[in-house]
């Protein structure tokens, strides 16, 4: 292969960080996918549930009075899959996840409530 048809191989710092940042990501989907489970008559279908939720659009709604950053999804392609989503956000709240450089609180909602 010529020079600039091949691949840069990643310094192997940073190969670790990626590949430490990959699993982070893998340990947290694998928690929502049981958490979805809970929920699931089928639970070969968490996953792609779960994929579906977070590819769902949102509307970002803050609140300064209360110090919140709503993050409310669109409605699901069926009410059943809103009725898990809501479950999924339960625990999500739960963390009152500060959003990154604010001291806004995460709140999760679903759908039209």
């Amino acid at each position: 292969m010529s020079e600039t048809d091949r691949f840069t191989r990643l310094l192997p710092e940073r190969k670790h960080f990626i590949d430490t940042i990959k699993m982070i990501a893998y340990r947290a989907e694998t928690s929502m996918v049981s958490i979805v489970r809970e929920k699931l008559a089928r639970a070969d279908d968490a996953r792609s549930l779960l994929l579906q939720i977070l590819n769902t659009e949102v509307d970002l709604a803050p609140d300064l009075q209360t110090n919140t950053l709503t993050v409310k999804s669109h409605p699901l392609t069926q009410a059943a899959h809103d009725v898990v989503a809501r479950h999924l956000s339960q625990p999500l709240n739960e963390t009152e996840t500060l959003f990154p450089d604010t001291n806004l609180r995460l709140v999760f909602k679903v759908g039209s409530v």
